[in-house]
């Protein structure tokens, strides 16, 4: 832990799930303009033309010219061999000059919010969602962890993309309220396990994205999607960019509790 902020995220190799669009992408934005030159960013996601266009993007920036690598790996992170693309890449990625890796989790999906838990009965469905929301991470962190062990040198940090749902029943969320809150003590597990690893769970807050636009359109409970509505007609979603200026503060001065759940409203 550092006293006062840093100014870099070092040498860094950065993994990026979800990087095509919406807080991924600003993430990876972001993360360019704070990592020296020679690092990596590994960006993955479903989409490969919208990926491709974030690493054309990053590669005429200034950090771009100042000889960032940024990679993309087009997988599904609820599929193993995409897990394992991910993986190959990164370690590919990887030299000696790397002094910090950092896994950002951000992948995932709202799930179906139109129905109640009740009408939940089809297994296969359930374990769908939880397959890309919670196996997926569980396992692409470990993984890793496994290939980039503890070493003079090297900072490791896993940052989870969590929410208040986490934290806290919304009627009609049942999917996504699960798989947040799963995701979330297996993070805190892990910090507990590896205390030289660092963990965060960042809460964003309310985005104005396309996972928002849906929560507005196809909530069942009437009364979340009119809290949902009345933040977007009276301008209170927050910006990608905004929240990942605070997910950014939060790494640069790294004096976070490992494994804690911190919001944008706490920094």
């Amino acid at each position: 832990m550092t006293s006062t902020e840093a100014t870099d995220l070092g040498r860094a190799l950065c993994i990026i799930t979800g990087a095509s669009r919406g807080f991924g992408q600003t993430v990876a934005r972001e993360m360019s303009r704070l990592v020296k030159p020679g690092s990596v960013l590994v960006l993955t996601a479903r989409s490969g033309d919208e990926l491709r266009a974030l690493q054309a993007e990053l590669a005429e920036s200034e950090a771009g010219r100042a000889g960032l690598v940024v990679k993309c790996v087009v997988a599904d992170v609820g599929q193993m061999e995409g897990l394992e693309g991910i993986v190959r890449a990164a370690k590919e990625a990887f030299s000696e000059a790397i002094d910090h890796v950092i896994l950002v989790n951000n992948a995932a999906s709202l799930g179906d919010v139109s129905r109640y838990a009740k009408s939940f009965t089809d297994m296969a469905e359930v374990d769908s969602y939880l397959s890309l929301n919670v196996s997926s991470s569980l396992c692409l962190t470990a993984s890793v962890v496994q290939a980039f062990p503890q070493r003079p040198g090297l900072r490791r940090t896993v940052i989870n993309i969590t929410s208040l749902c986490a934290l806290q029943p919304f009627r009609s969320w049942v999917l996504y309220c699960t798989g947040k809150a799963a995701r979330e003590m297996m993070f805190r597990v892990l910090a507990e396990e590896e205390p030289d690893l660092r963990v965060l769970s960042y809460s964003p807050g309310p985005l104005d994205t396309a996972m928002q636009m849906v929560a507005r359109s196809k909530t069942a409970d009437p009364n979340l999607r009119k809290s949902f509505s009345d933040m977007y007609a009276h301008g209170q979603l927050l910006t990608c960019e905004a929240s990942c200026a605070k997910l950014m503060k939060l790494l640069l001065e790294d004096n976070y509790t490992s494994g804690a759940h911190i919001d944008i409203y706490d920094v």
